[in-house]
């Protein structure tokens, strides 16, 4: 099952196990769990303190429980836990083993006081590069608390309980047999959600803290960018974000990043997280910026107040808050989101199998989501509003060979159709004739761009029409001290290592701007 470098490589990581742990598995005579049989006795021959044993005790087959033997401390997992998952998997082993977690002692304390009890059950998929965050989040909750159970589920495997629970997108996380989440959430994220004190305490921390020299909004390749090279100059850097990462997340293949020919999302934005964590910068993550207050004279503070009710100060402030896909804004659109209607055709391309899609976008996501889509579902779907594909010839000639699709050009979409529950098919019209069409169908992934994080912003900088904040050469907005970067602002071509140089190029700017700045007590006094 395992590869001779790969156990080579585990073998080492399995020597931090200091507790013994015990592989239990529910089988059937299937040929997933003999796969699965497999993979655990590859995975116990590895360590002294690894153990395989058969016990067919729960009712999801195939299934193994990961158990310190001795306690009630362990996690399950429905399904081969290999792709994305496979990092899930290692860490489990290791954590429920006794290798203590690399979050901070406080997020530990967090998890360990909750009281009450808590079973977590989350549908993911394979190909799913936002499932590992919650079941890695959730496994470590179980393993650090006892009164918290997960068990993560391989959706595609178990095909009759995810239709019969209405999971249409993965992510999708149940607590207690009811629905809890759907899409990432990290452990911060699940702990705000069940511990409801966190915000207040978050609050008065926030209000507590001095002004910052430098306030980063965001933290996408922009933010991280600016925030180490604004800390790399030693002034007081902060970092607000709503997301760390930003969209950067959502991405799944990365290859015109120069000098790293292949990458993925997730991954390039813990490598940024670390790379701000090694400097002195204060991030406070899972923080929503809602109103931007200019500084009453030159020199003054920026005030920024957050959805929580505290309010940071500094004396420049970076805003680098991205951007978020664009709805189709048609009717149903929002009824039948997460019920048919995906924006992640990697994530949930896989609960659609033997079924029929349609993509709506005709750029390079949407071609591309088309292809990778028609080697799962049964006919694909693709409608361009433009007359003409846009994306790459490349990609469309790829696209036209494959024999379940169907491109639709001149096709503006106008209605999402469903039967109270899911996805039953769209209405397009064709721009040329007039005429309107019904596609039947079980699900829609929309690729049709983005659209800036901006919203909060209307009335305090000056923006397009489009929503971007304007900046000039310098990233300077309309207000002084205020800077912006990244995909949010006018700068054309919303690349990720454009908004890195953006991001860069604001904080130098800030740091000019503060060495050139005149206190405010001093204008006072003159």
């Amino acid at each position: 099952m395992l590869d001779s470098n790969v156990k080579g490589q585990l073998k080492a990581y399995f020597e931090k196990i200091t507790q013994p742990v015990e592989l239990a598995a529910s089988l059937d005579d299937g040929a997933k769990s003999q796969e699965m049989q497999a993979l655990l006795q590859d995975v116990a021959s590895l360590s002294d303190k690894i153990t395989f044993v058969r016990t067919d005790d729960d009712a999801r087959k195939p299934s193994f429980a990961i158990n310190r033997k001795g306690t009630d401390v362990g996690v399950r997992f429905a399904g081969l836990p290999m792709g994305h998952e496979f990092n899930s998997l290692i860490l489990a082993l290791l954590q429920v083993g006794g290798h203590p977690s690399k979050e901070s002692a406080e997020v530990i304390e967090q998890v360990k006081a909750l009281e009450g009890e808590y079973r977590f059950e989350t549908y993911f998929s394979l190909s799913c590069q936002n499932c590992p965050d919650v079941v890695q989040a959730l496994n470590l909750m179980s393993v650090l608390n006892p009164r918290i159970k997960h068990v993560a589920i391989d959706g595609a495997l178990f095909q009759q309980e995810v239709e019969s629970r209405k999971v249409m997108a993965v992510p999708s996380i149940f607590l207690n047999g009811e629905p809890f989440g759907q899409g990432r959430m990290g452990l911060e994220q699940i702990l705000a959600k069940i511990d409801t004190g966190a915000a207040a305490r978050d609050a008065e921390k926030i209000k507590a803290k001095d002004a910052f020299d430098v306030l980063v909004i965001g933290g996408g390749p922009a933010g991280s960018a600016a925030a180490i090279y604004a800390a790399r100059k030693g002034i007081r850097t902060g970092v607000a974000a709503e997301r760390f990462g930003g969209q950067v997340l959502d991405t799944m293949a990365i290859e015109n990043f120069i000098s790293v020919s292949h990458t993925e999302g997730p991954k390039l934005a813990a490598a940024l997280e670390h790379h701000v964590k090694e400097y002195e910068v204060d991030v406070m993550n899972l923080q929503r910026a809602e109103k931007l207050i200019p500084a009453a004279a030159p020199g003054g503070l920026i005030e920024i107040q957050l959805a929580n009710g505290a309010s940071l100060k500094s004396k420049t402030v970076i805003l680098s808050t991205g951007a978020r896909w664009r709805q189709m804004g048609v009717p149903g659109e929002d009824e039948y989101r997460n019920k048919g209607v995906a924006y992640c055709p990697h994530c949930d391309g896989p609960l659609f199998k033997g079924k029929r899609v349609a993509v709506i976008g005709g750029g390079n996501s949407g071609v591309e989501a088309a292809i990778d889509l028609a080697g799962i579902v049964a006919e694909v779907t693709l409608i361009e509003f433009d007359s003409q594909l846009r994306a790459d010839e490349v990609l469309q000639r790829k696209l036209r060979s494959l024999p379940n699709v169907r491109i639709i050009t001149s096709g503006l979409t106008t209605e999402v159709h469903g039967d109270g529950t899911k996805v039953t098919g769209l209405s397009y019209k064709n721009r040329n004739t007039g005429e309107v069409h019904r596609v039947d169908l079980e699900g829609i992934f929309v690729q049709i761009g983005l659209v800036p994080n901006t919203e909060w912003l209307k009335g305090s900088v000056a923006l397009s029409p489009r929503g971007e904040i304007e900046v000039d050469v310098r990233g300077q907005t309309s207000v002084p001290g205020v800077f912006a970067a990244g995909d949010a602002t006018t700068v054309p071509y919303k690349q990720i290592i454009i908004a890195m140089g953006e991001g860069s190029k604001a904080a130098l700017s800030a740091f000019d701007y503060l060495i050139r700045m005149v206190p405010a007590e001093a204008v006072a006094a003159a």
